[in-house]
């Protein structure tokens, strides 16, 4: 899901850049980027893909 965002982030950042855009002061292109990377980074480190104690590999008792 992360890596998802991670592209988003980065086509938006890419297009802003191509065409001029400006998003404000907050939300310019370095803003998103270092978003995006620490969307990867998130993603790499498993961010996200912690199951519940009670998820689908616990074992059934016979």
């Amino acid at each position: 899901m992360f890596a998802i965002i991670a592209v988003v982030l980065f086509l938006i950042a890419l297009l802003l850049d191509l065409f001029g855009g400006d998003l404000g002061p907050v939300f310019d292109i370095p803003t998103l980027t270092l978003a995006g990377f620490l969307c990867i980074a998130l993603h790499l480190a498993g961010a996200g893909t912690w199951h519940t104690r009670f998820g689908s590999s616990r074992r059934r008792r016979r």
